[in-house]
């Protein structure tokens, strides 16, 4: 049987001084909560990796009133090193797409006003064929006919539908499409709905995709979920590292960043900046509510 480490103690009697439940902490740390069992018990060997123990033990400080930097100094001889660790990597439940580089990624942008402006090119080089040659057929036949005094010149086209042969090239020149004519596509908005400390929540419209990226610029424990808690990403981010989910049937999502200062998000490739400075708080939680176009 496990006994309470000197560190789990003083954690589990600041969570009952709180008056807070284990199911209660696992809500507000987003920590499963055999997790949070083992950090009690200090059996850290059930965690995912011992870099998550720092990570566990902070959010659970942080949730209780604890100043984590000085626990983390205080007891620094219970938790297990991470100085050369191989953190486990676990396998997403969601599908992710290659990266896109972007030059293919404005070459696929270019390509459909590309083929428009050719295809009405090819409209207007066949309306102009049909109409130099009309304009020659015509020109042939008068040259003929004064050259021919006694030529009979009811043969001749009357003039109304001279005119009416004339104007139809214009007609179908106003049928022809315009690239011009076509409806700009709504903005993409991302706006705050509200913040508090380490909280903020931000609504995504005016879109029918919702792609997010996270991309790390140093080492950066992150952990991706839904208003449910399904887990759809949760890892130990390197420098250099990108990962993209496609997140478009999701609602609401909710993203967890260890280090604010190394992360960078992007939603649809653009830039979400944090409404509160990583300077102020490194660990932040973010809420992403999504309403597609149309809804």
């Amino acid at each position: 049987m496990l006994v309470l480490t000197e560190l789990g103690s003083r954690l589990k009697e600041a969570r009952l001084q709180k008056g807070m439940s284990l199911d209660e902490l696992q809500t507000v740390t987003k920590i499963q909560k055999r997790y949070l069992i083992g950090i009690e018990e200090g059996n850290y060997r059930i965690m995912p990796g011992k870099f998550y123990v720092r990570a566990f033990i902070k959010q659970y400080a942080e949730a209780v009133g604890l100043n984590h930097e000085e626990l983390l100094d205080e007891y620094k001889s219970e938790i297990p090193a991470t100085t050369n660790e191989d953190i486990p990597e676990k396998l997403s439940r969601v599908q992710t797409s290659k990266n896109i580089s972007p030059s293919t990624s404005k070459l696929l942008d270019v390509l459909p006003k590309v083929l428009i402006i050719v295809f009405i090119i090819g409209v207007l080089a066949v309306i102009y064929y049909f109409v130099e040659n009309s304009a020659s057929d015509s020109d042939k036949q008068l040259n003929e006919d004064n050259n021919n005094p006694g030529a009979i010149v009811e043969n001749n086209m009357p003039k109304d539908e001279k005119q009416n042969e004339d104007a139809a090239p214009e007609e179908d020149k106003e049928d022809a499409p315009d690239e011009k004519a076509e409806e700009e596509k709504p903005v993409q908005e991302i706006s705050v709905q509200e913040s508090s400390g380490k909280n903020t929540v931000y609504e995504l419209k005016n879109t029918d995709t919702f792609i997010l990226t996270l991309s790390a610029e140093g080492k950066s424990w992150v952990r991706v979920a839904s208003a449910t808690n399904e887990t759809f990403y949760e890892e130990t981010m390197e420098e250099g590292v990108e990962k993209e989910l496609d997140l478009t049937d999701q609602k609401e999502v909710q993203v967890i960043i260890g280090n604010t200062t190394a992360t960078e998000i992007k939603i649809n490739d653009k830039k979400l900046e944090y409404e509160v400075s990583p300077s102020e708080y490194v660990n932040q939680n973010i809420t992403i509510r999504f309403t597609s176009l149309g809804e």
